[in-house]
Parts: C-alpha cells; sequence; structure tokens
C-alpha cells in the first residue's frame, strides 16, 4: 500500500525547489518491493535522474521514497504516478504538478497534451536556443482557439494550429472530436480500462475497472470470445473493483479485451513483445579424429528458440542431414551431433537466431594407431619354438609379417595368426636359418615393430688349447668403424661375440677418437647402473638403460689372454626430438589471413629437421585447431580462413625423423584485417577557374576496420609530382588551387588501421553485372511482356549496343533504353520469333565487355496428328499416333490419352505423361464401342485440341458375333427456359443478401446477371453461384445505392430466356444519421456497424 505527503494537487512556482515524498507499507512483503516514478502514463523518470532530478530511497519495513525537482521549469507541469510492483501485484499513487509563472502559450499546449490519454507529453525545450526577448507591444485580447476550431473547415485546422502554437495535432483533433460528439457518461463504470496495455513475454498484466454498482456481474472477453477463469486467467472483486490477471504472457496474448457490465462495454488492447533470441554461448572449433562423436553446442537466451544449423552454407535439417547428424534441445541448449565423423564433415558449422549467429571449424585427420605390446628379441634352440606377439589398438588392423626385409609366407612349419587385437607369428622346430630381423608392418600406417631372433647352436669342437682372443663383430659398414644409433630414452644393448682359450678378459671403455693418444677414457664396469656391461661365456653385452646425449662418443671393447690381444671400436649416436621453434610473430595480415614466421629450434635432435606443424586458436579459449597435417617445410606460413576481426595466437612445432618437439611459446596476438575496398562512384560534381568538387560513395568492403578517412591525389596529366590532401568530411570535398587551364587527374583512397585501400579514379573499365537469373535461359509465354533491366559500369559513359544472334539489333517490336548506369531490353507482346541469343556489349574507348542472354518464347502445342487405332484383341486396344506438327517452341513432355464408351458420351483419363507415341488401353468392357483423343503436352500444359482417333474399337464376345441394332439418338438439346423466376425483395442496408431462381436447357446455357440493364463483372461485392441449374447471386452488405432491378439472363445456342426482380434496400435512422454527420464534416468514410 502507498500513502502519499501532501496533497495530490501542487502548484509550484518556476525556479523554485520541491521535493515529494512516497511511503510504501512493506510489512507484510517478504522482500523489497520494486519502485518507479513515471511522468504521464509511458515516461520512466528513472532515466531522466540527474541534476535537475533526484532520487533517494531508505528501506526499513516502511519505505520512504524522495523524488527532488531542482529549479522547477514549466516542462514539470503534469501528471506523475509512483508505482509499486512486489511479485505478481502492483500499486500506484498519481498526483498533479501545475507551474505558476508559464506563458499562456505554453499552457494551451499542454491542454492539448490532455487531451487524449494516448497522447504522449512531448518536451521540447531541449531543442530551443536562447534568444533576445521581445518587448512586449502592450496586452492582446484573449482568444479562445477551440470557438475558432469549431467554426472552421478541416482543411484550415493545420494553419490555425501553426500560428497559435499547437504542436500536437494528434490530441487537438481528438479533443475537438469529443468536443463534438459530446458523448454520453458511463452509468455502470466509475473507472474504465486504459487504451492499452503493453508486457515482456513471460510476466504478468494487470487489468482493473471500478464499478459503480459493487453487485453487478461482469464478462471478460477476449476477441470477442468469453473468458474462462483458470491458472493463466485470474478474475478477482475486492469491493466495487473488478480485476483480470494474465499470468506467463505469450503471443497468443496478444488481443483485444473487454469488460461487459449488462449492455455496457469498455474496451483495451494488450500488446505482448517478445525480445529477439541471443547466443549467450558461442560455437567452439572441435579437433578430432576419424570415426569418433562430435557435438556442437549453443547456448541461447530463451528456451523454445528456433536455431538454424548450417554446414559451408548449406542448411542442415532432418530431412536433408540423415541419419549422420542429429539435433538435440534441453532447455536453451541447442546441440548438434554428428555420430561417427568422417574427413567429408570437415568445414565450418554455423548456428543462426533471430537476434544473432555463431560459428566454428571443425577438422578431422586420421585415427592414429597405438601399439599396446611390442614385440621382443627372442633366442632359442634348435627344435625349439619361437613366438614373436604383438597387440594394437585397433582390431580390424591387418598386417604383414617380415624377414630380413622379405616377407613371410605361412607353412606347416610357420603360422601366422590374427585373433581380435593380436597378432602373432609362430615357428615350430628353429632351424640356424630362421635366426634374423623380424618386423611386424601394419596395413596403412607408417609404423613398423622389429625384434630379433638369436639361434642358439651347441657344437662340440675339438680345439687347441691354447686360442688367442677374437672380437667378432662386423665393422665393413663404415670403414673401420661402426656406428649404432639410439633414440633418447630408448634401451640399448649391443651383443658381442668373443672367442679364445683360456677364457678372454673383456673391458669397455669410452674416450676420444684418436687412437694414437686416448685422453678422457672412462673404464665402464660390470656393475649395476644405467650403463653396465653383462658377460656370459662367449658373450659380451654393453646396456644402456634410458640413452642420454652425454652417452654418445666412441666405445672400446678390448679382449685379452695369455696368447694374444683384440681390440674393435663402436660409435654409439644418441638422437632425439627437436626443440621447440622460437620468436614466433606474424608479419603481415589480411582480410581472412595472416604470415607467420619463425627461426628453427636451436637443437635439431641429431637428425636433420624434416618440417614444421602449425596450430592457431582464438584469444580467450582453451582449444587449437591444427593448420596442417602434413610436414611445412618452410619457416614461413600463411593462415587462410580466419575471421576478420577476431584476435588470434599461434604456436609451431618441429618434426624430424624420431618425432614432433614441444610446441614453442605463443605467439602475441594479432587480427586479421584488410583494408577496405576502392571508393565508388567518383564523380566531378562542380568545376570552376582553380577549384573542382569531387564526390564519391563509400567502397563497397569496409571490414572491421572501418574507415579513418580518406586521401585525394591530383596532378597534371603526365607531371610526376601528387601532392596529397586529407579530408574531414566522408564523401566529398573541394581541391583548391588548381592551375587554370590544365587537365587534372584525380584519384581518391580510403584509409583505415590496416593501411591504404586501391584508389578510385574518373575512369573505370566497362563492367556487365548480368543478374542471376538471367545466366541461365529465361523462358517466356507468348503474350507475356518481357522486362529485362541489366546494370552495367564504366566511365567515362559507355556505348551500349544490343545485338540479336551475332546481328545488329533493328526490331522495332524489341525497345531498349540505356541509362548512365544500366541498360533495359523490353517486349510489349512476346512472339516466337523473338526467341534467340542477344548480346550486349559496353564499350568505353577501347575498352569492352560483352554479355549473352538466351531468351526462349514458348506457347501450348498442337494436336498429336494421325490418331489411329492398330489392333484390338480382348478387352485391349492398341493406339498409335504422331507427334504434332507444331511443338510450341519446346520439347514435347508427354501425352494424355482419354477413352469415350459411346453410349455415355463421356471422356476417362486412361494415362498421363505418356512418353511414347503409342500406348495399349486394358480393361474394356465387353460390348461397347469406344473412341480415343490423345493431348500433347509440353512445359506450358496440353495442347488445345487433341487429336481424335480416326476409327474406333468394338468389344466383341469371344467366339460369337455382334450385330448391334440401328440406335437412334433422341434430341435432349433445348432452349434455355426459368422454372424458379426472381422475387422482389426488401432488405435492411448492412446485412448481406441474396436472390435465387433455377434454369434448365441443354447445352449447358450461359448465365448473365445484370443490374439496371448493366451487366455484372470483376465487383468483388457480388458473388454468382450456379449449383445444378440453382443460380444464386450473393451481395456483401449492401447500401442503399445497391438497390434497383437485377436480372439474370441464360443463353444458349438454341435461344435464350431472362427473369427480373426489383431489390430494395432500406437504411435505418442511426446509419442516415452517421452518414449525414461525415458529409457534414467533410472527413474520411466512417465504417460502422449498426446494432438494431
Amino acid at each position: 500500500m502507498i500513502t502519499f505527503n501532501g496533497k495530490r494537487n501542487h502548484e509550484l512556482s518556476v525556479g523554485k525547489d520541491v521535493t515529494f515524498v512516497a511511503k510504501v507499507d512493506s510489512s507484510q512483503l517478504s522482500r523489497k518491493p520494486a519502485l518507479k516514478w513515471l511522468k504521464g502514463k509511458w515516461l520512466d523518470l528513472a532515466s531522466k535522474a540527474g541534476k535537475h532530478i533526484q532520487f533517494k530511497e531508505s528501506y526499513d519495513r516502511n519505505t520512504k521514497v524522495h523524488m527532488s525537482l531542482i529549479k522547477v521549469v514549466d516542462a514539470d507541469a503534469g501528471g506523475y504516478r509512483c508505482e509499486v510492483t512486489s511479485k505478481d501485484k502492483s500499486y500506484s499513487c498519481t498526483f498533479e504538478v501545475s507551474v505558476q509563472g508559464r506563458s499562456g502559450r505554453r499552457h494551451l499546449i499542454t491542454l492539448f497534451g490532455d487531451a487524449d490519454e494516448d497522447a504522449g507529453e512531448l518536451d521540447f525545450s531541449v531543442l530551443l536556443k536562447k534568444r533576445n526577448k521581445k518587448k512586449l507591444e502592450g496586452p492582446k485580447e484573449e482568444v479562445d482557439v477551440w470557438e475558432i476550431l469549431k467554426a472552421a473547415k478541416p482543411c484550415d485546422y493545420e494553419k490555425i494550429a501553426f500560428q497559435y502554437g499547437i504542436t500536437d495535432l494528434r490530441g487537438m483533433l481528438t479533443r475537438l472530436k469529443k468536443m463534438k460528439a459530446e458523448s454520453k457518461k458511463s452509468d455502470a463504470f466509475l473507472k474504465k480500462l486504459d487504451a492499452a496495455y503493453s508486457a515482456d513475454k513471460g510476466k504478468t498484466i494487470h487489468l482493473s475497472v471500478e464499478l459503480a454498482d459493487p453487485t453487478a456481474t461482469v464478462k471478460w472477453l477476449k476477441n470477442g470470445q468469453e473468458i474462462k477463469p483458470s491458472a493463466k486467467y485470474v478474475f478477482e472483486s475486492v469491493g466495487n473493483k473488478r480485476s483480470l490477471t494474465i499470468n506467463k504472457c505469450s503471443l497468443s496474448d496478444d488481443a483485444a479485451y473487454e469488460c461487459q457490465v449488462e449492455e455496457e462495454k469498455c474496451f483495451t488492447e494488450v500488446f505482448v513483445k517478445e525480445p529477439p533470441v541471443t547466443i549467450t554461448k558461442q560455437l567452439e572449433d572441435v579437433h578430432t579424429v576419424v570415426g569418433e562423436k562430435v557435438e556442437f553446442e549453443v547456448e541461447v537466451s530463451e528456451e523454445g528458440a528456433n536455431v538454424k544449423w548450417m554446414k559451408d552454407g548449406v542448411e542442415l535439417n532432418r530431412d536433408t542431414a540423415g541419419s549422420r547428424y542429429r539435433f538435440k534441445k534441453d532447455g536453451r541448449r541447442h546441440i548438434l551431433i554428428i555420430n561417427e565423423a568422417t574427413k567429408e564433415d570437415i568445414g565450418t558449422y554455423y548456428a543462426f537466431t533471430n537476434g544473432g549467429e555463431s560459428q566454428a571449424e571443425l577438422e578431422v585427420e586420421d585415427k592414429e594407431l597405438e601399439i599396446l605390446q611390442s614385440i621382443a628379441d627372442l633366442t632359442v634352440k634348435a627344435s625349439e619354438q619361437a613366438v614373436f606377439k604383438c597387440e594394437v589398438s585397433d582390431e580390424n588392423v591387418t598386417g604383414k609379417w617380415f624377414k630380413d626385409g622379405v616377407e613371410v609366407q605361412a607353412s606347416e612349419r610357420i603360422r601366422i595368426s590374427h585373433i581380435g587385437r593380436n597378432h602373432k607369428l609362430t615357428i615350430d622346430e628353429v632351424v640356424a636359418s630362421d635366426a634374423g630381423d623380424y618386423t611386424f608392418v601394419p596395413d596403412g600406417y607408417a609404423l613398423t615393430l622389429s625384434a630379433k631372433l638369436n639361434f642358439l647352436e651347441i657344437k662340440i669342437e675339438y680345439v687347441p688349447i691354447e686360442e688367442p682372443p677374437k672380437i667378432h663383430i662386423d665393422t665393413s659398414g663404415c670403414g673401420n668403424q661402426n656406428t649404432i644409433t639410439v633414440v633418447a630414452g630408448n634401451k640399448l644393448r649391443v651383443d658381442v661375440e668373443i672367442t679364445g682359450e683360456p677364457a678372454p678378459v673383456t673391458c669397455w671403455t669410452k674416450g676420444d677418437q684418436v687412437r694414437t693418444q686416448r685422453k678422457n677414457e672412462t673404464v665402464i664396469s660390470e656393475a649395476e647402473g644405467r650403463v653396465r656391461v653383462e658377460k656370459e661365456q662367449t658373450l659380451s653385452s654393453f646396456v644402456i638403460e634410458g640413452a642420454e646425449m652425454e652417452d654418445e662418443g666412441f666405445y672400446t671393447i678390448t679382449v685379452t689372454n695369455p696368447v694374444g690381444e683384440d681390440k674393435a671400436e663402436i660409435y654409439i649416436k644418441v638422437v632425439d626430438v627437436p626443440n621447440s621453434p622460437e620468436n614466433v610473430k606474424c608479419t603481415s595480415v589480411g582480410e581472412d589471413s595472416a604470415t607467420i614466421t619463425w627461426d628453427p629450434p636451436s637443437f635439431d635432435g641429431g637428425v636433420p629437421i624434416k618440417g614444421y606443424l602449425m596450430e592457431r586458436k582464438k584469444v580467450g579459449t582453451a582449444r587449437w585447431t591444427k593448420l596442417n597435417f602434413d610436414v611445412y617445410e618452410s619457416n614461413t606460413y600463411e593462415a587462410k580462413k580466419m575471421i576478420e576481426g577476431v584476435l588470434y595466437e599461434m604456436r609451431v612445432f618441429a618434426v624430424n625423423s624420431i618425432g614432433v618437439s614441444q610446441p614453442s611459446s605463443d605467439s602475441k596476438p594479432f587480427m586479421p584485417i584488410a583494408p577496405t575496398s576502392e571508393p565508388t562512384r567518383l564523380v566531378v560534381e562542380d568545376v570552376t577557374d582553380t577549384t573542382c568538387a569531387l564526390k564519391w560513395r563509400p567502397p563497397e568492403r569496409i571490414g572491421a576496420g572501418g574507415i579513418d578517412g580518406y586521401i585525394i591525389e591530383y596532378c597534371k596529366e603526365g607531371g610526376k609530382e601528387k601532392p596529397t590532401i586529407e579530408l574531414g568530411t566522408p564523401r566529398d570535398s573541394q581541391v583548391k588551387g588548381l592551375p587554370v587551364g590544365e587537365k587534372m587527374l584525380f584519384r581518391v583512397t580510403a584509409i583505415n588501421i590496416a593501411g591504404r585501400s586501391p584508389p578510385a579514379t574518373l575512369s573505370q573499365n566497362p563492367k556487365i553485372r548480368l543478374p542471376r537469373n538471367l545466366r541461365s535461359k529465361l523462358i517466356k509465354l507468348v503474350g507475356e511482356k518481357v522486362n529485362l533491366v541489366i546494370p552495367f559500369q564504366g566511365k567515362p559513359r559507355p556505348v551500349v549496343t544490343w545485338f540479336k544472334d551475332n546481328v545488329l539489333m533493328e526490331d522495332k517490336s524489341v525497345g531498349t533504353r540505356t541509362s548512365e548506369v544500366d541498360t533495359i531490353l523490353f517486349i510489349r507482346s512476346a512472339e516466337r520469333r523473338h526467341s534467340g541469343k542477344f548480346t550486349l556489349s559496353v564499350q568505353v574507348e577501347d575498352m569492352s565487355e560483352c554479355a549473352d542472354i538466351h531468351i526462349q518464347v514458348v506457347e501450348r502445342p498442337g494436336p498429336p496428328i494421325n490418331v489411329h487405332v492398330t489392333d484390338v484383341w480382348g478387352f485391349n486396344a492398341s493406339l498409335e499416333w504422331k507427334p504434332p506438327k507444331d511443338d510450341g517452341n519446346c520439347e514435347i513432355i508427354g501425352y494424355t490419352i482419354q477413352k469415350c464408351d459411346k453410349k455415355s458420351t463421356e471422356w476417362f483419363t486412361v494415362y498421363e505423361h505418356n512418353r511414347r507415341p503409342s500406348c495399349t488401353v486394358s480393361d474394356l468392357i465387353m460390348g461397347n464401342e469406344y473412341s480415343f483423343r490423345v493431348f500433347s503436352e509440353n512445359i506450358c500444359g496440353l495442347s488445345n485440341d487433341p487429336g481424335i482417333s480416326k476409327n474406333s474399337a468394338v468389344i466383341t464376345k469371344t467366339g460369337l458375333m455382334y450385330n448391334p441394332k440401328l440406335f437412334k439418338e433422341v434430341g435432349m438439346n433445348h432452349s434455355p427456359k426459368f422454372i424458379a423466376p426472381l422475387l422482389d425483395r426488401s432488405v435492411i442496408a448492412g446485412y448481406n443478401t441474396a436472390i435465387s431462381c433455377a434454369v434448365r436447357g441443354y447445352p449447358k446455357p450461359k448465365i448473365i446477371w445484370m443490374k439496371n440493364n448493366i451487366t455484372i463483372e470483376g465487383d468483388p461485392k457480388f458473388l454468382m453461384q450456379n449449383n445444378q441449374g440453382v443460380l444464386t447471386l450473393n451481395i456483401r452488405k449492401p447500401g442503399l445505392f445497391d438497390g434497383g432491378r437485377y436480372s439474370c439472363r441464360a443463353v444458349n445456342d438454341l435461344g435464350e430466356d431472362q427473369v427480373e426482380c426489383k431489390l430494395e434496400v432500406r437504411g435505418t435512422q442511426v446509419f442516415m444519421k452517421v452518414l449525414k454527420m461525415q458529409l457534414a464534416l467533410n472527413l474520411n468514410p466512417i465504417t460502422c456497424q449498426v446494432k438494431l
């Protein structure tokens, strides 16, 4: 509840300060209510808060709201309202403010502001400029403007309003109309509904009235239909107040509402506004592999909103997308689901609403194969079994086994198996020839798994008791040294076979390559550790667990016994993935592209760099998108398909034969942006002795960088210096100080943050902008109008020439008109001779451009010829015919065949769109004789006349000869005759009426309705109907002028007959009074509904 301190009507003085206080009783409320100060009907004063209007609010279960007006001015006069809203309830308190010391003219304007509750209050004080006050010439006699307006003609209203300073013409006319009408005050309503209510979709609206009789019954109607109480429509009755509450407004609630008490009604209109649907959560780029599930999710501002999905400009829906795409809605979330992604799904996906759009890119690459279990080296003895086994991530992947580079073939001793994800090679009864390197290669992947089979052969030999030591190692591959390459982090094992008696002593050392002088040699012991030596009877193994870069170098093995000594040298090379590229930066940008450069990595991993991989992402997101799948060799890359005006970051990976490096540091954010296109329509507007005025239009493509300004360059023809002028005006400029009598050249360039655009010059190459519908053949019907508008450009004004079939067009029935920017070709009535190729040539000096337009004028074809029955058997008949002589200037697309039984003489369609010039008609009735006719068809439709068969088909009973008797036709033809006449009628104006009669005649007669002996044609007021000979003329809401004599005439080839009647239209007193009032006020006609 609101209580307002002070009076409801306040008189204020100009220049004084005033404060209004409203108290709100919120003791029964659970939370603080919402308060508004309003002026007039709609103006929310919160938007005007500032130095002149100030607001203050205190909340202590008895809220006090203060509104202060500082230095009151004339514009502060009017009606004010304090409105309080809590949940679904609303209360308001009104008061009036008048300002003393205002001028009489200002007072007159505010009177008009009160004329209508729909008329908003206008405040033009901010548009007024200070001026010197004129001296008062003396007191003038006050004039009553309303008396002047009552006596004046309507055509003089605007002149009188201008003379007396009236700006609200709508309020003036409404009040003048009310003064003339002097409407009767309502007896049933103390307070009626407002003229209109408005609310946002989903909000609540309250409609309330006050009645003179608290016991009266109230009906609420919506669009003329009574409203029943429900959860949506809530009726309330408190004393003499009646209210209607509409909960959760929807668009269907936007309608006209009425409150009815007995015979009296009051009206209002409810407007429901639907806010545009915006995207609150944007789409994100997706990078996945083949076969994975992909989801694009977007979140909108409202539930139940329509979202349109598109891929590369093609709309996706349930009909076109098939089973590969699914659309899901979950509240405000809309999801596009791709069940199994393929490379065909790569592209840009869009989500559109009526208030926004979002886009994202989908990248799909081949699925990598993972090795779950690799094959291991084996050492077996003779006749034992050797099994190589590996496991991969995809059970559908097949592969091949190789031994020393040669494919292994299955046999009785060698078995190859593939079960699920496991691949196995089994060798039974191993022999010495089975030793070697075995490799498994998966089909379709650049991946190999290798292992070695060592054959342990036991030999019993008789050897001398003493034998010098010998190292069995092959060093012929690299001269006198053997190089072994290992990847950093992997395990290295070098097995060296040693012979000698007695058993030699082995020593491994790491040192310099120079043999004559060893420095920094390190002896490797046989202890446990990352680098160690393992020794067997005739085998010495050098092992490195997790190779590091420091392990690279020359290693020497020395074996000694009392008989002698032997040495061998091995070079171990450790390789790794390279370091990250350095100094990644953007050097230049374009409209949808950017050029990125970087420096090679400081360390290449010991092997040459093969190339680089690039990724990019939008600033503010965490998803990186791959730009290339094959390695890129250069250090400069141009990234494309970027969005102009969006910040991006990039990073680079280095690739060598070992693998991919860690990503580089992110580049500095950059934004793709491009200069605008050249300014358009550069023309010389005016030329004087020393000045030249230029004018142009903005560029066609501006982009996200906008336009910062323009630059004009000019020089003498043949000169080299080009002075530059920077402009302040956007689309025109005047160049001053030009030499008299010289021929000058001008060009204009647009500037934005990306640089200068291409210049626009006064000369322009000819270019024809052929509309899309004219790029294919244009088909027109005979008699139709042809009007082709073809724009072009070129400076100076081009010379336009038309040709038909490569010959200069001289046909007078084809007209052309040409302006500076387009040319028009028109044919008032197209004929078939107008078909052909029309060529448009546009020439500027020695440059020209041509465009061809193909026009085909078509019409309905002629009838087929030589239609005849070729054979009759059983209940079937065979027909043949020849194509029509005239095909209507287009291809015949089919024929329509009809049959007729001579007993009934009615035609029935047998076939439609028959392509061949022959057919077989089946299911004919025995004992009947049939005739046939054929229509030809093209793109215009069926031929006007059919081709009728020359002979007929008689269906006789098999084995019997039917001799039909001569049939004597009964004459059914007779002239028209009315069997029920028209009757005179007297009707009331404004109510639909109809007059009827009945006629018979054969052939079916033509019916003509007449009013006062004038034929009724094309008038929508009259509706003529014919139902089995019963004729009806419906007249919609007849007026006094529709009275007269109506007649109906029936005509056929055998004669005619006619009946007539008199129709009298009577008016009512109310109708005549309204008509006289319209004529007296000289106003536009008013449509009235007269209630009797």
